[in-house]
């Protein structure tokens, strides 16, 4: 008699999750696929999990102010303390220094913050440790003295030199070169390193490339090309550990390839700058003053699923906690008083008549 096995979902991929589980920085979701962290924890709660493994996320940037640079230096560090390879282009012409502006976690300062006496009472000790265990579901505390799945940063203080010294990292200039193929040979590379061994995967890694069709180079104006590049990029990511980032202005690219670039991307993410002195927006948002910028997300990567992801809100407020770490907060509007028009509660009213007047209850 043959052995039952368990029937699944055409849609689903036989992954093992055991040895998925094993890989640092790595966490399980849905359907067989699994999770990189982003580097913010609200932006992982917002997707589910973080940036789905295999997936191509693109950012679209504001040329009035580098937000991009933020969400990029937050997704680096975070595969850095994991010690996951990590490949990063830029326009610049030295782009290993930039390494250098990557913030630093700060988890360590955190833990000494909740550190108890040694005289105090175990039996709180232990409740402290349940509490903690159960309120802190973003952040995945992984046993063995490891570092957590997402981390806090401190934008302020760079990350130490040892992180990124001895590892596997790559950097690339795109200005040593006039068109596309000597990056496309390194993602090939890289990729082939981190490649997918029989369905299981064994080791992660982060491809970031900064302002793609950036002026500084010189195919920028390629567009078919670029094109040519991502979906190849596309194709490698899908079949290998890794999540590949790039960043790029769409105000340089023509609409017609703006719309396909959108079309390749697995997540679509945007910033946009907030004006200084912006009075109707002002009344409009509270915490206006503490906002940084606006993210938009336009689309979340379904791997493994043919079910639309369906978020409670799209566009949230980026803003620095402690003016160190950056935090996602949805947008909340402001009360309007009485004397300058009705709230949204009170702006219609059932029998359809245009006064307003006291209530008798």
């Amino acid at each position: 008699m043959a052995s039952s096995r368990p029937r699944g979902s055409s849609f689903s991929r036989n992954i093992s999750s055991a040895a998925t589980s094993q890989v640092p920085g790595v966490k399980l979701g849905p359907n067989g696929t699994s999770f990189l962290s982003s580097g913010i924890s609200d932006l992982d709660q917002i997707l589910g999990g973080g940036f789905t493994l295999g997936s191509l996320v693109m950012i679209m940037e504001d040329p009035e102010a580098p937000h991009h640079m933020l969400l990029l230096r937050n997704f680096m560090s975070q595969g850095l303390i994991h010690k996951q390879p990590l490949l990063y282009a830029s326009p610049e012409k030295d782009p290993r220094g930039f390494l250098g502006t990557l913030p630093s976690p700060m988890a360590s300062k955190e833990e000494k913050s909740h550190e108890w006496p040694a005289e105090q009472d175990a039996n709180l000790r232990i409740a402290w440790q349940y509490k903690k265990y159960f309120g802190e579901q973003n952040s995945a505390v992984q046993r063995g003295g490891k570092a957590e799945y997402c981390n806090d940063f401190d934008l302020r203080k760079p990350l130490e030199r040892h992180y990124y010294s001895g590892q596997r990292v790559d950097c690339i200039s795109l200005r040593d070169s006039s068109n596309l193929a000597p990056l496309l040979e390194r993602c090939s590379t890289f990729s082939a390193q981190i490649s997918k061994s029989d369905g299981n995967i064994t080791c992660a890694g982060r491809i970031a490339i900064q302002s793609l069709c950036s002026p500084q180079c010189d195919f920028s104006n390629k567009e078919w090309d670029m094109l040519s590049f991502i979906r190849s990029l596309k194709g490698m990511v899908r079949s290998s550990g890794a999540v590949a980032v790039i960043s790029f202005p769409p105000s340089l690219v023509s609409p017609t390839f703006l719309k396909r670039w959108q079309h390749l991307a697995d997540t679509l993410i945007s910033v946009k700058a907030i004006p200084d002195e912006d009075k109707e927006l002002a009344k409009l948002l509270t915490g206006y003053q503490d906002m940084l910028g606006l993210l938009s997300i336009h689309k979340v990567a379904r791997i493994n699923t043919q079910v639309p992801a369906i978020l409670e809100a799209t566009t949230f407020s980026m803003k620095l906690r402690k003016r160190r770490a950056l935090v996602l907060e949805c947008l909340n509007q402001a009360p309007v008083d009485g004397s300058s028009g009705s709230s949204y509660g009170t702006s219609g009213s059932c029998s359809g008549s245009s006064k307003i007047g006291n209530l008798d209850f």
